[in-house]
């Protein structure tokens, strides 16, 4: 039985609406969500906003008891536009532009058999992991197969009434502008998406407008202008620019073609009976494929248009270039090795749609992992905020269950200066981590992951060289040998306490209360600004014997790390 909900985030907006809408067109029937994805190279993080945000609300309405579909259409009949910067190709890849993205081989090396599935597989990974639930639909698949032939000659008869249409929103092309700024780790675009935003409209050719474009029988590419086409018979006429060949193909028996984006768009929205689909800023100006395809849906395929609402950029925080897929534009699979699937799902799930947001692969993915540990302990008291609570809902679990967690989630940062301390070894780390808490210690590695393994490969691949945390081998006998009474007594102090305060808690304690035993007060007193500035030059003292810098890791962690006797030792103890 469908229930009601009783969350109030956009989610929850967004299933009432699309619940209402599905029981007036089509009750009864599965309710449709929609994604369109182009696999024309590395499926990057803006691309995922086309996914999550169907997958939320598609969640919702699940979770509430009701049947619905979420498709991810795989637009890999697309032609091939341009060879993106990624490993194992080369300039000679620019002999395959205008084939579908399913004719061109895959990268050098790659396992797959051609270069849509090469990129497919890696967001279809991406997804597993996310607890996303979907039909794809492979479009070379759909139209090979002659599934869209009666739209394809429904769209053919009606190709007067679909110019006429577009002709309303053709304009003469204003010379293109240079673009301000290149698409890098500043800001990733949201929307390339669906279908092609630069795709011909298919306008052109002296016999008339046709919106189907036929693939070349002989270089397979869509480089064709069609020359004549007769209703009755469903002959229909081409030659390619490319090559030269030409042929007459019967329409009804013909299936190495498609229909330009701004028809095959709306088309599948009637087909397949979407209720759902987002779409990118760039869809939803006027004349765009979206505003077009509500008319081209209503007047020529008697469909309804979805309910589409526009999603906003998602931008990047300090991709080290090292390790992207396409020189600082990272994917899912980048993000999910340095977050767990929850953390990802919970970026998207607590922003609406029309607001932009940044992932972050710098040193702010500590404080979002603090937001995030700091929020599952208010949903767990139950001081969390209504919508902060749903997000979190929809981040932690899916309408099929729980996804997998750490079962022991120590803080971030802390596992990040540990991997970064030990250098992944794996004793040294559990003798750290067993010290954080004596009275409930870590006994396995295992309770720590997968966050450890995250942790690790973030340190690894995006703090560089020279932030790296390492310990001296030997004191530093000669800062040691100019030190004042002052700080001679801060370091005997410190030595003094350590057995007595051996763990995370009772290092922070003792750290930050030497200044303050000093200047004469009790270890828990407030700190004056006085004592602040007391306090950093010891910390930067510390940090100088310890690790050479003025700066490093948390210093009860950093402490925990090297070890009591190690410690002793290179503060002259």
């Amino acid at each position: 039985m469908a229930q009601q909900s009783t969350e109030t985030d956009w989610v929850s907006r967004f299933a009432d609406e699309v619940i209402a809408e599905a029981e007036r067109r089509a009750p009864g029937k599965p309710v449709v969500c929609a994604s369109g994805l182009s696999p024309s190279g590395p499926i990057h993080l803006g691309n995922l906003r086309e996914v999550m945000t169907p997958h939320l609300v598609a969640d919702e309405i699940r979770r509430r008891g009701y049947e619905v579909r979420h498709l991810i259409s795989w637009d890999d009949y697309d032609r091939y536009r341009k060879v993106p910067e990624v490993p194992g190709v080369d300039k000679s890849w620019n002999e395959h532009i205008g084939k579908p993205l399913t004719s061109v081989p895959a990268p050098a090396g790659s396992a797959y058999p051609n270069w849509a599935e090469h990129f497919k597989a890696a967001m279809i990974e991406a997804l597993t992991e996310l607890g996303v639930e979907y039909d794809g639909i492979s479009q070379t698949e759909q139209y090979t197969a002659g599934v869209y032939r009666d739209q394809v000659l429904h769209a053919m008869k009606h190709r007067g009434d679909i110019d006429a249409i577009l002709g309303q929103y053709r304009t003469k092309k204003a010379p293109a502008k240079k673009s301000q700024k290149p698409v890098d780790e500043a800001e990733l675009e949201a929307a390339e998406g669906s279908g092609a935003a630069a795709e011909d409209d298919g306008s052109g050719g002296s016999a008339g407008y046709f919106p189907y474009k036929p693939y070349c029988g002989q270089c397979e590419k869509d480089l064709t202008t069609v020359t004549s086409y007769d209703d009755e018979t469903t002959e229909l006429a081409y030659t390619c620019t490319e090559c030269g060949f030409g042929e007459t193909v019967r329409l009804s028996e013909f299936n190495r073609g498609k229909l330009v984006w701004k028809v095959d768009w709306p088309m599948r929205w009637a087909y397949e009976g979407v209720i759902f689909e987002p779409s990118g800023v760039d869809h939803s100006s006027p004349g765009s494929s979206f505003v077009v395809g509500g008319q081209i849906v209503r007047q020529i395929f008697d469909g309804d248009q979805p309910i589409g609402p526009m999603y906003a950029f998602v931008g990047i925080s300090g991709m080290a270039k090292m390790s992207s897929s396409l020189g600082g534009v990272p994917t899912p699979g980048d993000a999910l090795k340095i977050m767990e699937a929850p953390l990802l799902r919970w970026l998207y799930a607590r922003r609406k749609p029309n607001q932009s947001f940044k992932i972050a692969f710098d040193q702010e993915i500590q404080r979002l992992y603090d937001e995030w540990d700091k929020l599952e302990s208010k949903v767990a008291d139950g001081s969390a905020l209504p919508a902060d609570a749903a997000a979190y809902s929809r981040a932690a679990r899916t309408a099929a269950g729980e996804l997998p967690r750490t079962p022991r989630p120590l803080p971030y940062r802390t596992l990040a200066s540990v991997a970064d301390i030990t250098a992944g070894h794996d004793e040294q780390t559990l003798r750290i981590l067993s010290e954080l808490d004596p009275d409930d210690p870590v006994t396995s590695l295992d309770v720590t992951r997968p966050r450890l393994d995250k942790a690790e490969y973030w340190i690894n691949t995006q703090v560089p060289a020279e932030q790296r945390t390492i310990v001296r081998d030997e004191p530093d006998e000669e800062l040691l040998g100019t030190l004042d009474e002052q700080s001679r007594g801060s370091l005997r102090l410190l030595l003094e306490g350590l057995d007595e305060h051996w763990s995370l808690d009772g290092l922070t304690t003792l750290v930050y209360g030497v200044p303050k035993v000093q200047a004469g007060l009790e270890p828990d007193a407030k700190p004056t600004p006085e004592l602040k500035v007391a306090q950093r030059a010891f910390f930067a003292l510390l940090y100088q014997l310890l690790v050479g810098r003025d700066t490093g890791p948390r210093l009860p962690t950093l402490l925990l790390a090297v070890g009591a006797d190690r410690v002793r030792k290179l503060l002259g103890g």
